[in-house]
Parts: structure tokens; sequence; C-alpha cells
């Protein structure tokens, strides 16, 4: 991989890549939803599209300045589209093991339009048993009663999304909110006392200095957070920043990767400093005994996920599929009272263990006898070039009993992934 911060994302979601799903395993995953259930444990992803604006490194399905209609049209689709999933047998009468808000903006939403949304969907999916239901929030979006009323609705870990603290930066990168509003929401957080409660920021964005990261670190370690969640500044190809480089207006300022790292590294060493532990390449923990993240562990240990919304991505009994990504054919789809999905891909056996391997070592490190236990093949012996060439540049620290990361692999962990991926999978996983 190149040091310099070029267009096109290096960070590994899931495997196989998206670009081999298709609308041809459709009927295989409608199948899948027809099939009895798996003994995996279930989740639940709700993608909720609006934002106040698009930040110019941003690649999700968003829309901005939507009509209050629209937003109420997508919300009452939100919930009958949970009401055609939760019927389906390979769902029906599972328990919720894990709920995510993400966006998009969650907090977008007004506290009606919440709870409106939140009571048509416990009209199928009840998720008083879930061990975690996450809510991703906007500072600029949050008042203090959206907050109250966000933990009557039951929502048990806010992930706020700060990014940075610098008004230039966070200007220049096109977030919708200021500093003043990070601090404001996070008194309003605080005070509600959420038993989770977790900041993202980015390193390496457009703008960012040495000194303003650490800037940005001192101030989030003010903020106490139970985890906090880093990630380096990516240039995806679908974004502004990338389409107005390719209209001439020269390579985008981004910090290259060796300096995000060391930026990463040094947020870890202050905060491993203040008692926390890491959690994975990207998060840290403060108490490590009571603080845990069920929507990323259950979910890269092989569960379910059941995924409602425009352009969201699920899994179920071994199956990947993506909703219709685009507005209209959505909700077309879903008032007409089918299931939005609009591609998809049936694994193999071995795509599966493959994709357990390297989304779990992201966390660090692997668990060989559960992946060979679950899969019938040692990941040790099929992979062992790929691990001791790992070990041999300083990039793991033991290939046995488990492969262990060092904190230079950790830091690099995407760019290692796709040394396991199938050959063919290899380009464009890259």
């Amino acid at each position: 991989m190149s040091d310099t911060t070029e267009p096109g994302s290096y960070f590994v979601a899931n495997y196989p890549p998206f670009s081999r799903w298709t609308p041809e395993a459709v009927p295989a995953v409608m199948a899948a939803f027809d099939a009895p259930a798996t003994d995996a444990p279930l989740g639940l992803y709700l993608h909720v599209p609006f934002c106040r604006k698009r930040c110019k490194f941003c690649y999700f399905r968003v829309y901005t300045d939507v009509a209050a209609a629209d937003v109420e049209r997508y919300s009452q689709a939100l919930a009958r589209e949970a009401g055609l999933v939760a019927t389906r047998p390979a769902v029906a009468g599972r328990t919720l093991r894990y709920v995510y808000f993400g966006g998009g903006t969650p907090s977008f939403l007004s506290v009606k339009q919440l709870e409106r949304l939140v009571a048509g969907l416990h009209e199928s999916f009840g998720w008083n048993d879930a061990e975690e239901v996450t809510f991703e929030c906007e500072p600029g979006t949050l008042s203090e009663p959206k907050v109250h009323a966000l933990k009557s609705l039951g929502m048990t870990r806010i992930s706020l999304g700060v990014e940075n603290f610098d008004d230039a930066i966070l200007e220049a990168n096109g977030r919708a909110h200021l500093s003043a509003e990070i601090l404001r929401a996070w008194d309003w957080i605080k005070a509600a006392d959420f038993p989770n409660t977790n900041v993202d920021l980015i390193a390496g964005m457009v703008g960012e200095t040495a000194e303003t990261w650490e800037q940005t670190i001192s101030k989030t370690l003010a903020l106490e957070p139970d985890s906090v969640t880093i990630y380096q500044m990516e240039l995806p190809f679908n974004t502004v920043f990338v389409r107005s480089a390719k209209d001439g207006e020269g390579t985008v300022p981004v910090a290259d990767w060796p300096t995000k790292r060391a930026w990463v590294n040094r947020a870890f060493e202050r905060f491993l400093e203040q008692g926390y532990s890491i959690s994975s390449g990207y998060t840290l923990v403060k108490d490590p005994t009571r603080v845990h993240f069920r929507y990323r562990d259950m979910l890269w240990e092989g569960a379910d996920l059941a995924a409602l919304g425009v352009a969201s991505f699920g899994h179920v009994s071994g199956i990947h599929y993506q909703n219709e990504p685009h507005w209209d054919p959505y909700l077309d789809a879903v008032e007409a009272g089918r299931l939005p999905i609009q591609r998809g891909l049936v694994l193999t056996a071995r795509e599966r263990l493959i994709r357990e391997l390297v989304l779990q070592l992201k966390r660090g490190s692997i668990d060989p006898v559960r992946l060979r236990n679950r899969h019938g093949i040692d990941p040790l012996t099929e992979w062992g070039d790929q691990w001791r060439r790992l070990h041999e540049t300083g990039l793991l620290e033991a290939v046995e009993p488990e492969p262990r990361l060092t904190r230079a692999g950790l830091l690099q962990v995407d760019s290692l992934l796709p040394r396991f991926f199938d050959p063919p999978f290899r380009p464009l996983a890259s």
C-alpha cells in the first residue's frame, strides 16, 4: 500500500468485497429468510439517512434538505419493513441481542418522530432483552429533551460523532457542527447517565496538524467517555473531496498513512496512560469489565443482522444482502409489502471462515481453536506462511498459541487483511 492517502478506501468492512454482491443472489436471500432460524445471535440495524449537511469525506447513503413529510414517510417505511422482516421464519420469535441506529444521522429525527418510529418498531421487534442498543448522534442535532427521550426509549449506548475539536478543521471537512455544540451535547449526555458513552474521532482530516490533534486528544480525555473510537481519514471514491479533485481542484491534502498511524498511536498512548484499554485497532475502553461493544463483537463472530432502511447491509444464515440503495425503489418496495432487497451473496464455508478471521483480527488477535471448531479448517495451518511473514516483519507478536498483532500491526490492520483473502478477491479489496 502506498504511504500517501490515494482515492479509494482501504477500510475492510466485510468479506467477500461488496463489489461481488449481485442481484442474482436475491432469490437465495429470500429463501434464507423463509428457512428455519439458525442458532446465531440476532441483531437489528436501522439506517436513518438524513443529515444537516454532507461531510466532504462521507460515502454513505444520506439525504440533506429533506421535507418533514419525507422524514415521516421514511420512518413509517422503516416500521413497516420491520414488520415484513419480523414475520419471516428465519427471524420470527427470536430475541434481539443487539440493536444499532446508524446513518446518516439518527439524531436528525425530532423527539416526536423518534417516539413514533420506536413505537412502530416495537410492534414487530421488541428489544427489551437486548444487551446493547446503540444510537449515533451528531452534536448539533441534540437538545436536552431529545437526550432524555433517547434514554427513555431504551438506548443504552450513545455514540457522539465528534471527529475533531478544531472549528476550522470541522468546517474544512464539511462537518455540520462546531466545538461549542460538542461540549453542550456532552453535558446533556453525561447528565442522562447512559450505561455506555462513545466518542468518535478521525485522525488526519484535512487541515489537521500534530498540534491540533494533540488538542483533540486532550479535550476528548477531559470528556471521560466510556470508549473512544478513532478512525484514520480515508478518501473513498464517491466523496465530495475526491469528486472535487477530479474536477480540477488538485489533490486532497489528507495526511499520509504513516502520519495518521503515528497520530493514532499517540492517542492510544495517552488514553492508556489514563487507564483505558485497547479494544481493537480503532477503539479504547475505559473499563473492559463493564464496557462492551456487542454490535461489533457479535457481528464479527458471525451473528445474523436484520437490516432495515435504504442501502443498509444485512446478514442472515450465512448470506449477505443489501437493501435497495436509492430512495424511490426502497420506498416503493416496502409500501407494496415486499422486502426491499436489491443484491446479495451466498457465502461458501471457506468464505465464512475468512470473513470471521479478518474481522476478528481487527481486534488484534484471533481464536484459532474457535475458528477451527466452527469451520473445520485450522487457520494457523491454512495461512501459515502469512502468519510467519507478519511475525518476521514485526507486525505479529507470535503465531502460537494464537496470532496477536503488535501495536504496529494493529495500527495498519486493514492493510494486512487482504493477504488472507482468496486470490479472486484481493485486487478488488486492496
